[in-house]
């Protein structure tokens, strides 16, 4: 397939690093230095010029591409790329916007604008926080098969009460499989005498329930359900969003919001949320107001280093877990090692659900894990899938080493499956799979 990107920022390279393997990529930006850094880091023809300009369109070869996606900083543009492609061809495309209005807008009226589809950067955010704010100690977390099926991912400490044991002692759970280790720089497929260590990040998938059964046998933190206080630290576009999402879940959340102007908008536009109008970085204002019983602290400023330190300054007074916003990408491992429960990167988040559309037809959701490492797929079988009404130890001989099946979503009902269980014509598999061999695994399932 070939696939323009245009925009060689951090989403953008993302989209390249994930495609470069197996398809013909053209990326194109206006800045000279990335267009030399992205042409040294992977293999794809890179252009300098203006995404908007049909001549630059037609010496990437828009005339042949398949897929284009508008993946720079400015909305305006990526609509405008979007628009003057359609003109001179018919790839699909996807337009990347931080605007949710503008989101709105198009779903009112699809097809407009010449997108074919389109991700919206803030909200895509929120709801990637508040999943992982519903799920205790989770550093991510997906669902599949229309909500049946969930997969998590959590990080062991070596306090942690499944350190040191097998993956059959760990596995007290229903419904429940322990689809992978994520170990270092490796990543080990569980077998029942596998040794989970402190610093493994598990990758566990199955029904919510036990999903959330085995996250609370992890830490004694709260779920979103038993949360009493949730604070959400600055008025951002992310930061309404995610305060509107918790409001639509029945929670009453607090939001701390400096600019007065921004605070009394906030306030009339989130009837359920109280909005406080002072600085977060005060340590007297949060023992003031009592932010030390919160349960949930999400850092949603503008500023990496500011939520940084609010994220330290809640843990210092004795809150139970932070979630951060973390613009920069190489930052989130170093914040979260200081002391950030959780740091969520906005242009990762939104990289990878462009990159979800770049799978096979029959892949209907994907989860990307550990900086694509792995993935998490969710498959419809067919009658042109090995799976396709066979027992799962019969199919696992003709795919590679590297997948486990975690879950099967069948006509509204969760299977949890085993080797003799048998995948029938219209199943969801859920599947875990290491990168290296993704595409083995989606051509054969």
């Amino acid at each position: 397939m070939r696939v323009i990107v245009v925009g060689a920022g951090e989403v953008g390279s993302n989209i390249a690093a994930s495609l470069d393997d197996d398809h013909n990529v053209v990326v194109i930006d206006t800045d000279p230095d990335r267009v030399g850094a992205i042409t040294y880091a992977y293999d794809v023809l890179a252009i300098r010029g203006d995404g908007t300009s049909i001549e630059t369109l037609r010496e990437a070869g828009i005339a042949d591409a398949d897929l284009v996606i508008a993946s720079t900083d400015v909305d305006e543009t990526n609509i405008v790329i979007c628009g003057a492609v359609k003109a001179v061809g018919e790839p699909f495309t996807i337009a990347r916007v931080k605007k949710t209005n503008l989101l709105r807008t198009w779903e009112q009226s699809q097809g407009a604008f010449g997108i074919d589809f389109m991700v919206c950067s803030d909200l895509q955010t929120a709801e990637t926080i508040v999943r992982i704010a519903g799920l205790p100690g989770a550093h991510d977390v997906e669902t599949f098969a229309g909500d049946l099926v969930q997969m998590a991912e959590f990080e062991i400490e070596s306090a942690s009460p499944i350190a040191g044991e097998t993956v059959s002692e760990a596995d007290r759970f229903e419904s429940l499989t322990f689809a992978g280790l994520l170990r270092d720089d490796d990543i080990v497929i569980p077998r029942g005498d596998t040794v989970i260590k402190a610093g493994d990040a598990v990758v566990v998938i199955g029904s919510r329930e036990s999903v959330r059964a085995f996250a609370g046998s992890l830490t004694p933190e709260p779920t979103l359900e038993d949360a009493n206080e949730i604070v959400i630290v600055g008025g951002t576009a992310i930061g309404y969003q995610t305060a509107r999402l918790f409001e639509a879940d029945g929670l009453e959340p607090r939001l701390v919001e400096r600019d007065p102007g921004r605070a009394r908008e906030l306030a009339e536009q989130l009837p359920g949320t109280m909005v406080l109008r002072s600085d977060a970085t005060d340590i007297d204002f949060l023992v003031r107001e009592h932010v030390d019983e919160s349960d949930i602290v999400v850092a949603a400023l503008e500023n990496d280093e500011k939520n940084l330190l609010v994220s330290l300054l809640a843990k210092r007074i004795g809150v139970e877990r932070t979630i951060g916003l973390v613009e920069s990408g190489e930052y989130v491992d170093l914040f979260e090692t200081v002391g950030m429960d959780v740091g969520v990167n906005p242009r990762l988040v939104t990289s990878e659900e462009i990159t979800r559309f770049t799978r096979e037809q029959r892949t209907e959701n994907v989860a990307m894990l550990e900086s694509d490492r792995a993935e998490v797929l969710e498959i419809e079988v067919d009658d042109g899938s090995v799976l396709f009404e066979r027992r799962i130890q019969d199919a696992m001989a003709d795919l590679p080493d590297g997948v486990v099946v975690g879950a099967i979503g069948r006509a509204g009902r969760l299977i949890t499956p085993r080797g003799e269980t048998v995948v029938e014509d219209g199943d969801h598999v859920v599947v875990f799979v290491e990168t290296a061999v993704i595409d083995a695994v989606t051509s054969a399932v």
